[in-house]
């Protein structure tokens, strides 16, 4: 049975997880453009304040992950819905590359951690906050915060963490499990390991 599981839950990405991955970002990347209006909502409420919807841009990872649940689509997507925010002419141009890849890599490297095998809300989470945590590399590079004071930098990063914990942890969660329940998903991941794991039991 061990054989079989092992060719029935290969994790080697198919060209029905690319596919997949290309057109749930490509969906993401439209709302990625768009959700600046949103972010610009926030600024005047108080300093920073548009930290706290910040973690959006950050869904495709996630998301995607937790629909195909296999290596290099946190990644894959991320970099993909970049570049459609791209085309829709997005003010920060292609700075969202940089971006996007170092993002991409921070979820990748928490779902790296847990062998691809944690689904769970907490697990996308703390991937949210590993793409949060990519994300500030490339605003030191880009020059956005060396001025600020330490406090400052604190409250800042740390709405996006949390943003990033809601956002692309919990309500990604939310989102993959009402559209598990659809039926959907089957289509994707036809048999979980799980199923496999009580025949041998």
């Amino acid at each position: 049975m061990s054989e079989i599981v092992q060719k029935r839950i290969g994790r080697g990405l198919k060209l029905s997880d690319l596919l997949v991955t290309v057109l749930v970002s490509l969906v993401l990347g439209v709302v990625y453009h768009f959700w600046s209006s949103v972010y610009n909502l926030f600024s005047p409420l108080f300093f920073q304040a548009d930290e706290l919807v910040y973690g959006m841009w950050f869904l495709a990872a996630t998301l995607v992950f937790l629909l195909i649940r296999k290596p290099g689509v946190a990644l894959i997507a991320e970099v993909a819905a970049a570049h459609v925010e791209i085309l829709f002419g997005s003010e920060w141009g292609v700075q969202l590359v940089l971006y996007s890849i170092l993002q991409g890599l921070g979820a990748e490297l928490v779902f790296a951690a847990f062998r691809y095998r944690k689904f769970s809300g907490s697990v996308a989470a703390l991937a949210g906050i590993g793409a949060a945590i990519g994300s500030v590399i490339p605003d030191f590079f880009y020059g956005y915060v060396q001025d600020y004071e330490p406090w400052l930098l604190t409250a800042k990063y740390a709405m996006r963490a949390v943003s990033s914990a809601l956002i692309c942890g919990y309500f990604a969660y939310a989102v993959v499990k009402a559209v598990e329940a659809t039926g959907v998903t089957t289509l994707l991941r036809p048999v979980d390991p799980k199923d496999y794991a009580a025949l041998n039991d």
